[in-house]
């Protein structure tokens, strides 16, 4: 088979022509999910079709090679994308099958005070950026949708709510792999990068939780509870820069999610917000007759899920006294040329692309983990059942992975599809036209550089995702227009974290954790103009930063 190399101007010669028709699949999924209304796996498969021709036809890629990147991304999509989801929706339904999800909502409920406006906060940003800490691709979106319907909001301001949620910690998320991978292909100081996105995203994460009450109760619970709002995004944005800039980059989230949860705490043994009540009639919650007492047993058996996921996580991504757990499991990962594809797809140089060779993470995988995690809370579950309010097995927490399995099945279509489309358009050069075209707008780069960043994650669903399609073009781009290369590829991560919201991926997961399999439009529709309204806010700010603000950047 042919070799090929992804040309930016393939079509025709010329940049922009090439640019337009590499947007063509996007434009393509867009109008078929909002436009035509249809499903995100049905918008996904025809946009798959339309950048397969754009491949072919546009960019003359071979048809073979182009649809053997269409299965890379697909298998990519299936692991660990899907995997990871179905294994975060399981792990929360195993606590709900044993009962002790119930006691969980007593807890947010006694910390809340009975205000569930206080206890979605808590749960969607606080609890949330800790699940994003430490897992990511997904899981804090499908976890948190869950535990928010259960305390009573409707599907759709829930999936609204939790997707907006998401926006602060993602640039952190998993461990801060994002940034990791960023610095990796720049060569730039991976903790220089993550420190001035430190300097960007707590912005995002001081505003966030007023947001969040603005869009559950209207500006009448802006009034009521606006200081918890504040103390609570502002003790999150504190935390957050602090930890990134003077700490460790790599565990900003989980620092700046207990430092949040902690802050509400205290505020609430001081302060209760007002119109809880009113609040849950203009909901449509039927108000609880008592906050359930609750033994601390029972308390610590419903946390227990939470702290091991803590446990779990921290040690396989942190621990490296006596033995460095982090690098053992990376080395279990199989490394697997794509068959057909390795070795085709060259460079300018002729050199064979790195990317063609799928990364097998049976043991490292977040889902894996969440899976070890599971099966542990099973077994003690089953051990202790007392106080449980339904007995719980072995066999009854397993049978529940099939029944997540199936549950997840239209939303894993669209993960797979989008993948795939994904792939194609970064192989074949789609996604490199685009960006280099962006990139071509020299000193006013600086502002439209963050949507490289929030089109990169929009598409592809990950943070990591989009730094690695655009960090080294950002880099380029910034040493040719005179700007800095590490505010440009930071800035890309941020873009990617208010373009996390409108990913297929997340509509998707968003729509299944709150039982509304086909509804992704009507999500979109709502998240949409926040994303945008946030990424015309980070672009400013990032012309800023590159100069009358320079000064607030670290030095590195």
């Amino acid at each position: 088979m042919d070799t090929y190399t992804a040309q930016v101007d393939a079509v025709g010669g010329s940049l922009g022509l090439s640019a337009l028709v590499g947007l063509v699949p996007l434009v393509v999924f867009f109008i078929c999910l909002v436009g035509l209304k249809r499903s995100a796996w049905l918008s996904g498969l025809i946009a798959l079709a339309s950048a397969l021709l754009a491949a072919v036809l546009g960019f003359g890629m071979p048809a073979g090679l182009a649809l053997l990147t269409a299965t890379q991304g697909a298998a990519f999509g299936l692991f660990p994308i899907v995997w990871i989801v179905v294994m975060a929706l399981w792990f929360y339904q195993v606590t709900v099958a044993a009962g002790r999800f119930e006691d969980m909502r007593s807890i947010f409920d006694s910390i809340g005070g009975g205000d569930v406006r206080i206890q979605a906060i808590l749960i969607a940003f606080c609890f949330g950026g800790l699940l994003e800490a430490l897992a990511g691709f997904g899981a804090p979106v499908a976890i948190t949708a869950t535990m928010i319907m259960a305390i009573g909001l409707k599907p759709l301001k829930t999936a609204t709510v939790v997707l907006i949620a998401n926006t602060a910690p993602v640039a952190f998320g998993a461990v801060a792999t994002p940034i990791t991978t960023a610095g990796r292909l720049t060569g730039i100081d991976a903790a220089h990068i993550g420190a001035i996105v430190g300097h960007q995203a707590p912005f995002f994460a001081l505003v966030v939780p007023m947001f969040l009450l603005l869009l559950i109760d209207g500006m009448r619970g802006v009034r009521d509870a606006w200081p918890a709002a504040l103390v609570i995004g502002g003790s999150f944005a504190v935390a957050q820069w602090w930890t990134s800039v003077h700490f460790s980059y790599e565990l900003t989230d989980v620092v700046a999610a207990l430092v949040g949860l902690v802050a509400a705490v205290v505020l609430l043994r001081f302060w209760r917000p007002r119109g809880a009540l009113e609040a849950k009639d203009r909901l449509g919650i039927e108000h609880a007759d008592s906050v359930s007492e609750l033994t601390p047993a029972r308390v610590w058996m419903a946390v227990l899920p939470y702290v091991l996921v803590v446990v779990v996580f921290g040690i396989a991504k942190l621990w490296t006294t006596g033995v460095d757990i982090p690098a053992a499991l990376a080395a279990t990962d199989v490394k697997i040329p794509w068959p057909g594809l390795d070795g085709h797809l060259v460079n300018a140089a002729g050199e064979p692309i790195a990317a063609t060779v799928y990364s097998f993470q049976w043991l490292s995988s977040p889902g894996t983990l969440l899976l070890i995690t599971g099966l542990l809370v099973t077994v003690i579950y089953s051990v202790f059942t007392h106080g449980g309010r339904f007995p719980m097995t072995i066999g009854k927490g397993l049978r529940e992975i099939a029944a997540c399995m199936y549950k997840m099945r239209f939303s894993a279509l669209t993960i797979v599809s989008v993948l795939a489309l994904a792939y194609v358009m970064n192989f074949s050069g789609q996604t490199l036209a685009i960006g280099t075209f962006v990139a071509g707008l020299g000193a006013a780069f600086a502002f439209f550089s963050p949507v490289l960043g929030w089109v990169g994650t929009a598409v592809t669903g990950s943070d990591t995702s989009a730094n690695a399609l655009f960090s080294n073009l950002q880099q380029t781009a910034a040493e040719g227009a005179g700007l800095d290369p590490a505010l440009m590829v930071a800035s890309n991560t941020t873009g990617g974290v208010v373009g996390k919201m409108i990913s297929p991926q997340s509509l998707a997961i968003a729509a299944t954790a709150v039982s509304m399999p086909g509804k992704e439009s009507e999500i979109f529709k709502k998240v949409l103009p926040w994303s945008v309204g946030m990424l015309l806010a980070l672009c400013l700010l990032v012309f800023l930063q590159s100069n009358v603000l320079a000064w607030m950047l670290p030095v590195q």
